[in-house]
């Protein structure tokens, strides 16, 4: 293979597709130049993501105002149906086809064109099966008519979607990938504005926009992939299974941080009722707007781990970004504690304000999840080790366990409580592998000292 990828952080070099090469690229320039260019991407990253999420707010503020309650209702269904489906049936493999086109960008076509097969073909099968079940059994479908059906044909696309613009994190066009992101929120208001000037409006329309939408992106994501392979995008069953082992364990990672980060909102409905839960509910989705930040790092800095040739230069870039990421988060923590009320008195309104003192707990915890976010992308980068699963189950089996008694006793004060301890705990936890791991990385080089 002779196409070559311009990497973002050396645009007067070019790279091949070889493994070895492209590992010992990354290794030099990140230790030298490409400092600036990692912090230039995850800046360009987070600003994205904050667009990305004001865009969505207003959008779903039109929405809600042209559909009405009971419109917006079985809008925000159908599409529930849509991303519930892409998150159970992606396997994990955005994961690993981030870590496999990072590692070994060779192999981009094969997985270029396992994604293809597995979204547009796996995806769709399950869409149908779905769909089979809810005609067979209507009282369990969640929408019905033209709404279900759009519901699941967000399935396969969502699902090439998501692995494909994983693919180009991998191979490191941030930028695409940005603007990619970007740009479907963009396009989704867009047809959305046009839809209500055509007066046509609908549950059913609107639906119709986000999937165009998707749909536009998706070839616009598979359209930047093919720039960098000069072969098909044919699919291969050995590289698909490697990836499905892989991508298996990220999977079970990402479901139990699910658990972890959204199991307490189900429980405080369920034992304190939809009001409470609502309050919980705030200060939950203001939590998330605070871990934008090492969301973003995260999704940087991985596929150059990824990249690098394993050893202590890996590890101590990890560190290095890690602690700076407690630096940068920390004030914001405070700030965000200290501004709880008078922010949610002027975005929810005073009806509100018990959210802000569950927030203010959850806050120790978020800044310590913060931390956890960037530095497990060190053992990410090594293969998601079962020890990373291990820790994420024990602080699921806790989260769960302790609020069966907090919550009826504390209310969602108890709930936050709980979080952010289960949150500091797993940072913790993952500090601990990490250390071991760091002795591990050391041992060899003393013993040939020695």
């Amino acid at each position: 293979m002779t196409q070559g990828i311009q990497p973002e952080n050396s645009p007067n070099q070019t790279m091949t597709l070889d493994s070895q090469r492209f590992s010992a690229v990354v290794a030099r320039e990140f230790s030298g130049k490409a400092r600036f260019v990692f912090v230039r991407q995850v800046a360009g990253t987070y600003a994205s993501q904050l667009a990305g999420v004001a865009i969505s707010v207003f959008t779903t503020s039109v929405i809600a105002r042209v559909l009405g309650p009971e419109g917006r209702g079985q809008f925000a269904v159908a599409m529930a149906v849509g991303v519930l489906g892409v998150q159970s049936g992606n396997l994990g493999l955005h994961a690993s086809n981030n870590y496999y086109a990072a590692k070994r960008p060779h192999l981009l076509p094969s997985l270029l064109g396992n994604s293809l097969v597995v979204s547009l073909g796996l995806g769709s099968l399950g869409a149908a099966g779905a769909g089979l079940a809810f005609s067979l059994w209507p009282n369990l479908a969640p929408v019905h008519g033209k709404l279900l059906a759009l519901g699941l044909a967000w399935i396969p696309i969502g699902l090439a979607y998501l692995l494909t613009v994983n693919l180009l994190v991998g191979i490191q066009r941030v930028r695409a990938y940005n603007g990619i992101e970007l740009a479907k929120r963009i396009l989704n208001l867009l047809i959305i504005l046009a839809v209500m000037a055509m007066q046509a409006v609908s549950a059913e329309s609107l639906f119709v926009a986000s999937v165009l939408a998707q749909v536009a992106c998706t070839v616009l994501a598979v359209s930047e992939l093919r720039k960098f392979t000069s072969v098909a995008p044919l699919p291969s069953l050995l590289l698909f299974r490697q990836s499905l082992g892989l991508g298996a364990k990220a999977y079970l990672v990402a479901f139990l941080a699910f658990l972890v980060l959204r199991a307490d909102l189900l429980m405080v409905k369920y034992m304190m009722g939809a009001e409470q839960a609502g309050y919980y509910a705030v200060a939950g989705s203001m939590a998330d707007y605070i871990l934008l930040l090492p969301a973003a790092i995260a999704t940087v800095l991985f596929p150059k781990l990824s990249a690098m040739p394993a050893g202590k230069d890996v590890l101590r870039w990890a560190n290095k970004v890690a602690l700076g990421t407690a630096v940068l988060l920390l004030p914001v923590v405070l700030l965000a504690a200290l501004l709880a009320h008078p922010i949610i008195h002027l975005l929810f309104g005073n009806a509100f304000q018990p959210a802000a003192t569950a927030f203010v707990l959850l806050m120790p915890g978020v800044f310590f999840l913060g931390i956890e976010t960037v530095i497990v992308q060190y053992l990410n980068s090594l293969g998601f080790p079962r020890s990373v699963i291990v820790a994420w189950f024990i602080a699921c089996a806790l989260n769960i366990g302790v609020n069966f008694w907090a919550i009826p006793k504390f209310g969602i004060a108890g709930a936050s409580v709980v979080s952010s301890a289960c949150y500091s705990l797993m940072a913790m936890l993952i500090l601990w592998i990490l250390r071991r791991q760091e002795l591990a990385v050391a041992l060899p080089a003393t013993e040939t000292d020695q």
